[in-house]
């Protein structure tokens, strides 16, 4: 159990992440991949193409080097996911080579007595440049191979749940807000009790924490392992039938075309602000249960997304139905120039860099 401990000052502090973070979705997407674990159904189609793409473009030795540092379970260096992330992927990288040498020989020699590292990572331990610079290619390459083409959905399922807790912030304030993190986490005041694989207390003394849901995050929440930086919790999120098996989602075309109806369309155009069934009903003139069967068929083919808190179930659109409203699709983030030349480092065929260890 993580026993997280707020102060007044703390709870003026609490932010929500606004996007995925690329940064721990890279890292959380490659445990789904190379955990010992069966793989778990909502990711097994995401899983098949990530396999692919990967194979397609030789990534085998970026996947080993991120695998080496992140584990899917026990600890790994906080240096790999920095504070900069919160401005994109190309910031991040930036901030990861310039972690000073003190923090890298600590972090990793953490690492190093919870598991054997291959011989390179004491090159990295040691600040060796060259070696610094294939860590964050690795980070490049992959999440342009498995992340960034799925960047949508994972921005589906993070906004509906951001809109969600941003209701229950505007209605009930941070006390509700973390109140509406069950059952993963649960607020005591003044300690969010947070099921994790280690006992331990974290004193946030005043400096919040950054709320971030992830796509890829299962069953717990993560938090860094250092309790002197700024902090952040990742936490899984609800998938919504887009990663469900393809026969399910097929069924997209059929129900898109139920949506031409006038009262569908005002409902739709009503989840702009969330909304209960009770809501919906009053600000249309319509009855609950019309409410409730025009949501229903919006949730069918994604344009809607339901979570009960409490007493109530509350509706919001997803991004797709945003677009829907807007004529706009959601925007797909851009890889960096030399990204887009899918250059690698010569040192990704030395065997020395790319050995099991």
């Amino acid at each position: 159990m993580l026993r997280i401990h707020f102060t007044d000052a703390d709870l003026a502090r609490v932010h929500l992440a606004y996007e995925p973070d690329p940064v721990w979705e890279t890292l959380l997407s490659l445990h789904h991949l190379t955990a010992p674990r069966r793989g778990l159904p909502v990711f097994a189609r995401w899983r098949r193409t990530a396999r692919t793409e990967l194979a397609a473009k030789g990534l085998a030795g970026p996947v080993r080097m991120l695998s080496a540092l992140a584990p899917a379970s026990g600890y790994w260096p906080d240096f790999l996911t920095p504070g900069a992330s919160v401005s994109g992927l190309k910031a991040a990288m930036e901030e990861l080579l310039a972690t000073p040498r003190p923090r890298l020989h600590q972090e990793l020699d953490r690492l190093a007595g919870a598991q054997t590292l291959p011989h390179w990572a004491y090159g990295l331990a040691a600040g060796d440049r060259t070696v610094m610079h294939e860590v964050t290619t690795a980070f490049r390459l992959v999440h342009r191979a498995i992340v960034a083409p799925e960047w949508p959905q994972m921005v589906r399922t993070t906004e509906t749940d951001r809109a969600l807790r941003a209701r229950i912030l505007r209605n009930h304030g941070v006390h509700g807000l973390l109140d509406s993190l069950r059952p993963l986490m649960v607020w005591r005041p003044p300690v969010l009790h947070v099921r994790y694989p280690e006992d331990r207390d974290l004193h946030l003394g005043g400096r919040g924490v950054r709320l971030i849901p992830s796509h890829f995050c299962w069953n717990t929440p993560i938090a860094l392992a250092d309790p002197t930086l700024p902090q952040v919790l990742a936490y899984p999120v609800a998938h919504p039938t887009t990663w469900a098996p393809e026969v399910t989602r097929n069924r997209r075309t059929e129900a898109l075309a139920a949506l031409i109806g006038r009262t569908r369309a005002r409902v739709l155009a009503s989840l702009d602000a969330t909304a209960t069934t009770g809501e919906i009903a009053r600000r249309l003139g319509i009855s609950a249960s019309s409410a409730s069967e025009h949501v229903a068929a919006l949730r069918e083919v994604d344009l809607a997304h339901s979570q009960r808190v409490g007493a109530h179930v509350i509706h919001t659109l997803t991004p797709l139905g945003a677009a829907l409203l807007s004529g706009d699709l959601p925007a797909q983030p851009t890889s960096d120039p030399a990204d887009r030349l899918g250059l690698e480092p010569e040192s990704w065929t030395r065997p020395m860099r790319l050995g099991p260890g």
